[in-house]
């Protein structure tokens, strides 16, 4: 299995526009509080990932459709020009994404210092499970070694989970509640990029149609783990300052995920989410100093997402490193990917201030400050 670790310390449903129109009039207005929060005493202790070890290039997947792209009309190279992703990662022979949780999340332990019988608390945020139930937390708590003691669960917010987990994991260490948390992290692409596939090349399918599940094609297949504890015991880790949510969810149905596909309104789904991250941001003014972070690490769509992201808030986009040209969007995954990768390369230091963020499916977006 390939590592790389990185150590610190919708059957498509057109948008009705008329319907559209009447939610967003008819939505309140955000409240400031309740989903802002400050945290006094809890550290970033590591984060570790798993790399699949197979690469699918987007030239590979365009092959695989140059029938319909010609009969749409459609060039070659979309993927690389529109999206930006070169290459994505898919689990190889033998590799499960379970398996490769329980990897990061072994080593997440390790890096940390900190053994299984220590941890009380392990969330799981992948938006892929191979059944309902159980959870896919009781999976990896049982392959980590982790105590009965340990509260295990999943959260499962599109791609915004693992910050999810990370603030409520915070949380909980805050309160006295629990000592140690590990927050883990497994995606697998393969099947809905397979089912994509296939139903692209059966035919009757016009541009809109393809257009629509054009994001399934720049998932990627990858896996990671962070150890968050008490910062007054661990002087060499990463401050946790806070963060924000907010949710848009009068735009629920913009991009509708399964195994079996990711429908998407692309379109109005990115309008949407600037408007949520502008508004996040402008109220985020009076508890944190995002103007001037050292990093912005962000969820990794696309560049038109990315570029979109930076306009909004008005950031520098030298100081956002990407990852989704070599991996993908690897969901939940990709913000603590593109943390490790950025540590790796030195691009992050000692003494940084770094913000992490994105938006989600749903629509929601979450924000988060840490003191490298």
């Amino acid at each position: 299995m390939r590592k790389y670790v990185s150590v610190t310390i919708m059957t498509e449903r057109p948008v009705d526009q008329a319907a559209n129109g009447q939610r967003a009039a008819s939505s309140e207005p955000e409240q400031p509080g309740n989903a802002t929060a400050k945290h006094h005493n809890v550290s970033l202790l590591s984060v570790a990932t798993t790399t699949a070890e197979r690469v699918t290039t987007s030239a590979d997947i365009e092959a695989r459709l140059r029938g319909v792209l010609r009969r749409l009309r459609l060039p070659m190279g979309l993927l690389e020009r529109v999206a930006g992703v070169i290459e994505r990662r898919n689990w190889g022979e033998g590799q499960t994404f379970q398996d490769a949780a329980i990897d990061a999340g072994r080593r997440a332990m390790a890096e940390a210092g900190v053994r299984p019988d220590e941890i009380g608390l392990l969330i799981n945020t992948s938006v892929t499970r191979p059944h309902l139930e159980p959870s896919v937390a009781v999976r990896l708590h049982h392959g980590l070694g982790l105590p009965s003691s340990a509260i295990n669960f999943d959260i499962a917010n599109a791609c915004l989970g693992f910050v999810n987990a990370m603030s409520v994991a915070a949380g909980m260490i805050d309160s006295g509640q629990i000592k140690y948390a590990l927050v883990v992290d497994g995606e697998d692409a393969d099947q809905v990029q397979l089912n994509t596939i296939d139903r692209l090349n059966q035919g009757g399918r016009n541009r809109k149609d393809f257009m629509s599940e054009f994001a399934s094609l720049t998932l990627g297949s990858g896996a990671a783990a962070a150890v968050l504890g008490p910062a007054d015991l661990h002087p060499d880790g990463h401050r946790i300052v806070g963060g924000v949510t907010r949710a848009a969810t009068q735009w629920y149905d913009l991009c509708v995920g399964s195994v079996d596909g990711m429908f998407t309104d692309a379109k109005m789904l990115l309008k949407g989410g600037m408007e949520l991250v502008v508004a996040a941001w402008t109220e985020a003014r009076a508890h944190f100093d995002w103007a001037n972070m050292d990093r912005y690490v962000l969820h990794q769509v696309s560049d038109v997402h990315t570029n979109a992201f930076v306009e909004a808030i008005g950031i520098p986009r030298d100081k956002v490193p990407t990852t989704y040209q070599r991996f993908g969007n690897v969901g939940p995954a990709s913000i603590p990917i593109t943390l490790a990768d950025e540590v790796e390369s030195g691009g992050i230091r000692r003494g940084d201030r770094v913000f992490l963020g994105g938006v989600g499916s749903g629509i929601n977006t979450a924000m988060m400050e840490l003191h490298w």
